[in-house]
């Protein structure tokens, strides 16, 4: 019996585990035999990669080929496998050398014709095969530039089964991937000065991306809800390295194109209402993939018309909104994303939109408008840091301040030192932003805030509730950071109260 074996990588979740694909020939009639737990896709494998073989002038071994994927109990899925399955089905039959075949990480799917065709998840899956020790890999040839971001491994890129059977003996066709932008070019920002007035809500958007506290903005249709939420991410100072890598992991195993380099700047994902919890929290039969989010981790993640959404797929938001990951079970395997997003949720007044709004006629009843408010979940709001009620701008306001709104770019400065300030104050520990200190930290490591009778008063009142009162806290600092005060005053904390509730606008 001939042998030998190659190797892949299953991706559960952000987690790589290398998979041994070994293959045997054996005595006895023509027959593939494909073992290790695959799903339908992967099973399927067997007759591609038998096909493939035969279309570019090689030869399937004519007798009983066995492959296993090892370890065996753990699922696999996906069409990545097909290069490495061919890979130690042609070292076992001697075509190429299994000294080489032993030694490679492979990743591609492969076509009836021999072509190589991209797959998802090759960052992650190369990151894994890198931190096992593996030095050399191929993927299909238009995914160069996404493997050349993993430091320290050769990558040869391939496009044809013929190009792979050349690197295995030695003789690539192709020059390995040389350097690839660290970072991809930054996409075009979207301006705050390009909204007119709305000085609190912009404000509150300045102080939301300080922090990183998660917030809600309420008002009639066209305030401008939707462009202070677009805006957001070009507040957010740029990601670091460990950052992009992560963002990055998590968009390829999505299938996003990383070619151009890694993700920089925070993501901002905005799923319809209609969103099923699947696409929104993670979906997949066997491997799950990552749903809207964790595409959103370290980004924004914005909800339009919040009341419209599914009051279940809501309450879904609480555990992520905590915890910064979301998990999700299947019969056979568990798998966790990162979800440390940023949450902006829109929604109206009332059904019709103008519920409280001067000079236009609401044609909801009062049962209407209370059922609509009552959508949102007192939990779920209980996790929203900031409340903006916003109000049409009129028409003499408008052509009074035309162009005179501070840009992105001068704000998202004023929120890089709040963030230096934090930073270096929650130097030492795992939180670099004041929306992520949790609670007990903030009450006793931090130096006494004034103030704190104004939230004893809330509490007391029933206006907060303990998590609420952190959260106040919280949004404090943070005002205290904007303004440069190595402390909380009461003022900030007054103001805090006031952004929470949403019962009165703060401007700079």
């Amino acid at each position: 019996m001939n042998a030998a074996t190659s190797w892949s990588v299953a991706l559960v979740g952000m987690e790589g585990t290398m998979i041994e694909v070994e293959a045997a020939i054996g005595s006895g009639l023509p027959k593939t035999v494909l073992v290790g737990l695959p799903d339908t896709a992967l099973y399927e494998a067997r007759d591609r990669c038998h096909a493939a073989v035969g279309s570019v002038g090689l030869s399937w071994p004519s007798q009983v080929v066995t492959i296993n994927l090892t370890p065996a109990s753990l699922p696999k899925a996906g069409t990545h496998y097909d290069l490495s399955i061919v890979t130690a089905v042609l070292a076992a039959a001697g075509t190429v050398p299994t000294d080489r075949a032993a030694r490679v990480v492979t990743m591609g799917e492969l076509g009836l014709d021999g072509r190589v065709r991209p797959v998802r998840g090759v960052l992650p899956g190369l990151l894994a095969a890198q931190s096992a020790g593996f030095d050399m890999a191929v993927v299909p040839a238009n995914q160069v530039g996404e493997a050349g971001l993993v430091e320290g491994l050769t990558i040869w890129g391939v496009s044809s089964l013929v190009d792979l059977v050349e690197v295995l003996h030695g003789r690539p066709v192709l020059v390995p991937a040389a350097g690839r932008p660290s970072a991809a070019p930054e996409p075009h920002q979207l301006d705050l000065a390009d909204i007119v007035g709305q000085e609190d809500a912009k404000y509150a958007l300045e102080v939301a991306a300080a922090g990183r506290h998660h917030i809600f903005l309420s008002g009639p249709p066209g305030v401008g809800k939707t462009m202070l939420a677009e805006r957001l991410p070009g507040l957010l100072p740029p990601l670091t390295r460990g950052e992009s890598l992560e963002v990055s992991a998590i968009h390829s195993l999505a299938g996003h194109d990383l070619n151009d380099g890694l993700i920089s700047r925070p993501p901002y994902a905005d799923p319809h209402h209609t969103v099923s919890p699947a696409a929104m929290l993670g979906s997949g039969s066997r491997v799950p993939k990552p749903g809207a989010i964790s595409l959103a981790h370290r980004g924004v993640l914005f909800m339009d018309e919040a009341p419209q959404f599914g009051r279940a797929l809501l309450d879904a938001l609480r555990t992520p909104l905590e915890s910064g990951w979301v998990t999700i079970s299947r019969a056979q395997v568990t798998a966790r994303f990162p979800s440390r997003f940023q949450l902006v949720i829109a929604a109206n007044p009332c059904p019709c939109g103008n519920h409280g709004t001067v000079g236009v006629a609401c044609r909801c009843t009062p049962m209407e408008v209370r059922r609509y408010a009552d959508r949102l979940s007192g939990p779920v709001l209980d996790r929203i840091d900031l409340t903006q009620h916003l109000v049409p701008v009129r028409k003499a306001y408008l052509q009074k301040q035309f162009g005179l709104g501070e840009s992105t770019a001068t704000v998202a400065g004023r929120v890089a030192g709040a963030r230096a300030r934090q930073a270096a104050r929650l130097s030492g520990t795992p939180w670099l932003t004041n929306g992520e200190v949790p609670g007990p930290f903030l009450r006793n490591n931090l130096p006494t805030a004034e103030g704190l009778d104004l939230v004893d008063h809330a509490l007391v009142t029933g206006r907060l509730s303990s998590r609420g009162a952190d959260k106040v806290m919280r949004v404090a600092w943070t005002l205290a950071d904007l303004e440069g005060h190595d402390r909380v005053l009461r003022d900030d904390v007054a103001a805090a109260l006031a952004m929470r509730s949403g019962v009165a606008g703060v401007a700079a």
